[in-house]
């Protein structure tokens, strides 16, 4: 039964704007209400509320206060959301739901959670979380279409051609996809020897720029910054938003199929179980890097090292099934890692005609908890809407938003 919705505009504390989407008639709303977070995008619009609600579910979408603020300082966001729902009436469980980069968001906050913010802060972190307090915990998490995490698509989008890291334009032609040997615009089929070389290089401009922002870190700690508290960190080529993503979006090989078999639910809702194909199409190599706008990561030194940056290790690359090298004691900012250190039952979606879903293969198989489910709907896009440039045929997968939260919906029927 799909219940009538009413979307309420609220403020979670001072700072916090927020959504709570809920049944129309009070008494149809369960006990177990949900909350959503993006670590850096507006959420108020996403159809996760009014899905949810329609089943019962009261779900309320919030915006982080700040979207420049440290990683640390937004989980303080999500806990106010948390306390905001459990003052609801009925409310007895909570549900953390991370989108895409939100789940970068949410897999650290529940983490902390469970485990206290000793967690984050040994010695192997490029920077150890700060001292936020306790964390009430959610009671289960849901991932829809992670991404590997928000250090990681950083790391994904870094251009090697970069000579310079404050000039966009000079740029090294070795590492201009659209002028190596195997380029096409509509799929790319470069060659092994370019593609490792290319993801070394990667790894490489990846670690100096951390170790440039550390060096800036102990600079603004001894007194010597620019700024008392921060500095900006303005880097050309390096920002992680889709259209800077680089390589595997151009040729489709790589990160084209799971390791594993697993669950497809299609139009009509059937599930079948398989390997998963991604039905996405090649994007061109756009020259993105020198354009301010679009290109560059504007940022401070201290956001960039919490929310953004991860370490590699002398293997990192990627090839059709999963991304390796990653050194996950390194940062709190990766989906993957974080979520070894949470117990708590997961749902696991991914969308087959966006760039990301594969992610959710490596957080199952990284994931502590016991109950983890890990089901993938076909040709929903990253933004869950169907992918349409992947159709045969208009209409080939049906409401792929209503599959993705009809399927989150009976999930959270079973477990509470």
């Amino acid at each position: 039964m799909a219940y009538s919705v009413k979307a309420t505009y609220t403020r979670v504390g001072m700072w916090i704007n927020g959504v709570l989407y809920a049944p129309e008639n009070d008494a149809d709303c369960k006990n177990v209400a949900v909350m959503v977070m993006h670590s850096d995008a507006d959420y108020l619009n996403f159809p996760a509320g009014k899905a949810l609600a329609s089943h019962g579910y009261r779900t309320l979408q919030a915006n982080v206060s700040k979207v420049s603020d440290t990683l640390d300082k937004k989980l303080l966001d999500v806990k106010a959301g948390i306390e905001y729902l459990k003052g609801l009436p009925g409310v007895e469980k909570i549900v953390v739901l991370g989108h895409s980069g939100g789940a970068t968001l949410m897999s650290c906050y529940q983490a902390v959670a469970e485990n206290g913010v000793a967690v984050f802060r040994d010695e192997k972190k490029i920077v150890p979380i700060s001292d936020i307090g306790e964390l009430p915990a959610a009671d289960a998490v849901m991932l829809i279409d992670s991404n590997w995490g928000n250090g990681i698509m950083t790391l994904l989008s870094l251009d090697p051609a970069v000579k310079c890291d404050c000039n966009g334009v000079d740029l090294d032609p070795q590492y201009d996809l659209a002028k190596q040997e195997g380029y096409h615009p509509d799929g790319s089929h470069y060659s092994d020897a370019f593609i490792g070389k290319y993801q070394k290089a990667q790894a490489a401009r990846n670690d100096k720029l951390i170790n440039k922002a550390l060096e800036r870190l102990d600079a603004i700690n001894s007194g010597k910054g620019n700024y008392r508290d921060d500095e900006p960190w303005i880097v050309a080529g390096a920002t992680q938003i889709a259209p800077c993503n680089r390589l595997f979006p151009q040729d489709i090989r790589l990160l084209s199929h799971t390791k594993n078999e697993w669950p497809l639910i299609h139009a009509d809702g059937s599930v079948t179980t398989g390997v998963i194909p991604s039905l996405r199409k090649a994007r061109k190599a756009m020259p993105f890097t020198s354009i301010y706008g679009m290109g560059t990561m504007i940022t401070s030194v201290k956001t960039y090292l919490s929310a953004q940056a991860v370490r590699t290790t002398e293997d990192f690359g990627y090839d059709e099934t999963h991304i390796y090298g990653i050194d996950w004691d390194s940062s709190y900012c990766c989906t993957p890692g974080n979520m070894r250190h949470v117990k708590a039952p997961l749902l696991l979606m991914g969308m087959t005609g966006g760039y990301e879903c594969l992610a959710a293969e490596m957080i199952h198989e990284l994931a502590a908890s016991e109950d983890k489910t890990l089901a993938f709907v076909e040709g929903a896009s990253h933004m869950l809407w169907p992918a349409k440039e992947c159709e045969s045929y208009p209409g080939q997968f049906g409401d792929t938003v209503k599959l993705t939260f009809d399927y989150a919906a009976d999930w959270l029927d079973n477990h509470f």
